[in-house]
């Protein structure tokens, strides 16, 4: 059966900057723009049964950009809804909340279109895009052709993903540092979901 391969989206100035970014939809930068045109070669050696995004246009152009054209959208892989920490770093939330962890306290609440979500929230629809992509896998082994699944989307919930398909709880998904543009894979080993590779970047990102 073929891989899971995940793909974080490039930068943005609210990623280079350490924002919190979630229903905001912001562009890639020119450097992010750059990044995810160096993820093609990555992916060109493997053979993509199919390809689903975040609707948010940085990850679509991604996709768009690193050669994966014509993704299903789904709109579960949008990022974890930061609520009142939009917009907001890490350190300026801790100013206040000097405790604060995502993975285990959440947001605080924002507006009435997008009031946050709990740490148990996102791992939901974590489940719910894993069970399409078993299901994409399975079509893609049964075709006779086979092959891996794309996932294009944002930093904190493909770590969610990644715990879950790994078989651990949401909080586990702190473990698992995400960078810009890189791309991740999950396999399986003697019936297990195992990671094969993770946050790989192309050689020219380390020259940055």
């Amino acid at each position: 059966m073929g891989e899971l391969i995940l793909i974080r989206h490039g930068e943005t100035e609210w990623s280079r900057d350490l924002k919190h970014t979630s229903w905001t939809d912001l562009p890639l930068t020119a450097r992010g723009e750059e990044q995810a045109r160096s993820l093609a070669p990555l992916l060109a050696a493997r053979r993509i049964a199919v390809t689903f995004s975040s609707p948010m246009a940085r990850a679509l152009r991604t996709a768009e950009l690193a050669g994966l054209g014509g993704p299903v959208i789904e709109p579960d892989m949008r990022e974890w809804d930061y609520g009142g920490y939009e917009g907001i770093t890490t350190e300026e939330i801790h100013r206040t909340r000097p405790g604060w962890d995502l993975w285990t306290d959440g947001v605080a609440p924002g507006p009435v279109d997008h009031p946050g979500e709990s740490p148990t929230q996102v791992g939901e629809r974590a489940d719910r895009v894993l069970k399409a992509v078993e299901a994409a896998l399975r079509d893609a082994e049964d075709s006779g052709e086979g092959g891996d699944v794309a996932l294009v989307a944002h930093a904190h919930f493909l770590r969610v993903l990644t715990a879950r398909r790994l078989g651990l709880p949401v909080s586990g998904g702190a473990r698992f540092r995400l960078d810009t543009a890189t791309v991740s894979r999950i396999g399986m080993e003697h019936g297990r979901p195992v990671m094969t590779a993770w946050n790989i970047t192309p050689p020219e990102h380390h020259a940055d």
